[in-house]
């Protein structure tokens, strides 16, 4: 068949491995993608210029590989639901595919959209492909979603992993003709980030494309991912994969990660590959486990999980909050993992952890400011993810153990007990002795001198109030 099927790219944005594009080639030859400038995502308060740098750029790499396939990828600057309707009306596209999302604003776009192409009688297909198992595939015995992750890791990993599907590798464009009539319907010339209003000047810490994607997989798989265990908690060394910008835009197929993942378990047969493997494969489920959750429960993009912090009393000091956005709080690793984010638009995982307890915990700050905050400079920003890691880290969210308050000093000490982390990004305080920097027990009159602030709570005085207000909410909502 040589009739047009418009691809959709959301999440997607690669030809290898993609289940919706592999579905459209089984049904015709005329493939083309679309991608949708949605101005109520790139208009919005959490966008981050790193995150939309790392984007476009993504999509320079698609449109050539379409390119060199046959066909296009036509950008349009309309929003979904008459943009995309428009663009398949011009063209007399006989179908538009795309993979289904778990956020609740992609649900309802996507409802709208559905709903205008089948009012002009154009067909849509709908795929899974950002998960390894649909979120409506695995529940409780109860048949009710997991809420927990160790029951759901124990559920995730014994259902069988599908192998990556064949990739695109030919494809029928538009002809001229078609080219100008997307054009008269809103299609354009792929702007760049600061055209859109977003500056991002410094390096990313992943190349954008297919290509860079999957090279960085096969460099962790040779070497990190065999010290995962050890070394993922250490944020000064290099020893995650740091390819959560890949998988929030898809520029690799999970399917092609867990394949490669499962091929270095056999060129590596001892147990202590086998656990550091696992480790990582754990962490894949975790991703998983919060998109799970959030499709199932949409109200936590807007919401607390548990009840008794629907209407927690949290400080929300405004200057706290700036000292801790700016990594000025007095706390060394505190700061340092601040100002990463700060510098790089990404931080490390252990660091996340430690400034949101710290931001929640000690601070007595709304975790939905630090949620939003990360938004706004993470490359890799998830809803699901960022949302789940936070909730976790508040104690708001779907953890076993809720109550969890990390002390600065004992994680520095543990996970960066040369304080090179720390060296690294309060250069200021780099020629201090190592204990200074891991326990914060700097003299003023150092402190003064280096221009470094004066911790700006004590800790074991806030871990206190915090908990007090912990039971107290919990006994009121049980009254």
């Amino acid at each position: 068949m040589t009739d047009l099927i418009l691809f959709w790219h959301r999440r997607d944005l690669r030809l290898s491995d993609n289940m919706g594009l592999m579905a459209a080639r089984e049904q015709s030859r005329k493939i083309v993608g679309v991608f949708c400038l949605d101005r109520k995502i790139l208009q919005g308060e959490d966008v981050a210029p790193a995150r939309v740098s790392y984007m476009i750029g993504c999509l320079q790499n698609l449109q050539q590989r379409y390119l060199e396939i046959g066909s296009q990828l036509l950008v349009i600057d309309r929003e979904p639901e008459r943009g995309i309707a428009a663009l398949a009306v011009a063209l007399k596209a006989a179908a538009v595919f795309w993979n289904w999302d778990v956020e609740p604003y992609a649900k309802e776009r996507d409802r709208a959209v559905t709903e205008a192409l089948k009012g002009h009688g154009i067909a849509v297909q709908n795929f899974w492909d950002q998960l390894l198992h649909p979120p409506d595939t695995i529940y409780t015995g109860k048949k009710t979603p997991y809420t927990v992750y160790t029951p759901f890791w124990n559920k995730w990993i014994e259902q069988q992993k599908e192998p990556p599907v064949t990739d695109l590798k030919s494809a029928v464009g538009l002809t001229a003709a078609e080219q100008e009539k997307a054009r008269e319907v809103g299609g354009i010339a792929l702007p760049t980030a600061q055209e859109l209003g977003f500056i991002w000047d410094k390096e990313l810490i992943l190349a954008p494309g297919e290509l860079a994607a999957k090279t960085r997989l096969n460099e962790f798989c040779d070497r990190a991912i065999l010290s995962y265990q050890e070394q993922r908690n250490f944020p000064y060394h290099n020893g995650t994969s740091q390819l959560s910008p890949a998988l929030k835009f898809g520029t690799i197929g999970i399917r092609t990660i867990w394949q490669t993942v499962t091929q270095t378990v056999f060129k590596n047969p001892t147990d202590a590959a086998r656990e550091n493997i696992q480790t990582w494969q754990q962490e894949l489920a975790w991703r998983e486990f919060y998109q799970y959750v959030l499709y199932h429960f949409p109200q936590l993009a807007t919401g607390a999980y548990r009840q008794h912090f629907q209407n927690f009393p949290w400080d929300n000091n405004e200057t706290y909050f700036q000292a801790w956005c700016a990594g000025k709080t007095g706390y060394p690793i505190i700061d340092a993992a601040m100002r990463q984010l700060n510098t790089t638009g990404w931080m490390h995982n252990r660091c996340r952890m430690i400034v949101a307890s710290f931001l929640t915990k000690d601070l007595i700050i709304n975790w939905q400011w630090g949620e939003k905050y990360f938004m706004q400079h993470l490359i890799d920003g998830d809803l699901a993810a960022n949302n789940g890691g936070w909730q976790w880290s508040a104690s708001s969210g779907m953890d076993a153990k809720p109550l969890r308050i990390f002390n600065p000093t004992i994680q520095a000490e543990k996970f960066d007990p040369q304080a090179e982390y720390i060296r690294q990004w309060v250069p200021e305080l780099a020629a201090l002795d190592t204990k200074s920097l891991l326990t914060g027990k700097i003299s003023e009159q150092v402190r003064q001198k280096l221009d470094y602030p004066t911790p700006i709570v004590n800790h074991q005085q806030q871990k206190l109030l915090f908990k007090e207000r912990y039971k107290l909410a919990k006994k009121q909502l049980s009254k």
